[in-house]
């Protein structure tokens, strides 16, 4: 399986110096999306995460993404971002025209307590949720492409409720204790996030 395409630093594929309007409303509208992190430790573990895209993706600038980041039984990501910084979000279509895309760069998590946190919540409707524990703010480096001819078509149906029935049976204090309990450390023992 090959993509045709443009070579750009050996690579197969494109890359764009920005995130352009067509571009930016291809990937809010993917209803799925998946973070990747990796600590500075060679031994360390790697980390890929899925998520569900319920208005919760946005493009803030030509080179600037942002994402609201649910509370989950880990904190790989917050814990990797806040070693060193390195993310990738891959997009890719399931229905339509075949397509992924890779936007690399350097991210860090705004966590909840986070004076900056009121002003980038309002980014995103869905945000009202007891479970959400950051916005994850992505610098992009390097926007590209590629033909995604081996992804499968996959029908959409609906996201599934169950974080926003989970979160809200365990309410506020709950999910705080649930922080302090499961987010404090990675599996490789970085520092993830002390809840207040």
């Amino acid at each position: 399986m090959f993509c045709v395409g443009h070579r750009n630093n050996g690579a197969v594929g494109k890359t764009f110096d920005e995130i352009g309007d067509q571009l930016a409303t291809w990937l809010t509208s993917q209803p799925v999306f998946f973070v990747a992190t990796a600590p500075l430790a060679a031994d360390g573990l790697l980390n890929c995460s899925p998520k569900g895209n319920r208005e919760e993706f946005f493009v803030t600038g030509p080179r600037s993404v942002a994402y609201l980041d649910q509370t989950g039984s880990g904190v790989e990501t917050i814990a990797h971002l806040k070693e060193n910084g390195r993310v990738v979000l891959m997009f890719c279509a399931f229905a339509g025209p075949p397509r992924i895309v890779r936007l690399h760069g350097a991210a860090r998590a705004v966590l909840k307590d986070s004076p900056e946190f009121a002003s980038l919540v309002g980014l995103f409707p869905g945000a009202t949720g007891v479970g959400v524990r950051s916005v994850i703010v992505v610098d992009v480096e390097r926007v590209s492409d590629s033909c995604g001819y081996g992804v499968p078509f996959m029908n959409f149906e609906e996201h599934r409720p169950t974080m926003d029935q989970w979160s809200q049976r365990k309410g506020p204090e709950g999910i705080r204790d649930y922080w302090s309990e499961k987010n404090r450390w990675s599996i490789d023992g970085l520092e993830g996030f002390e809840a207040t």
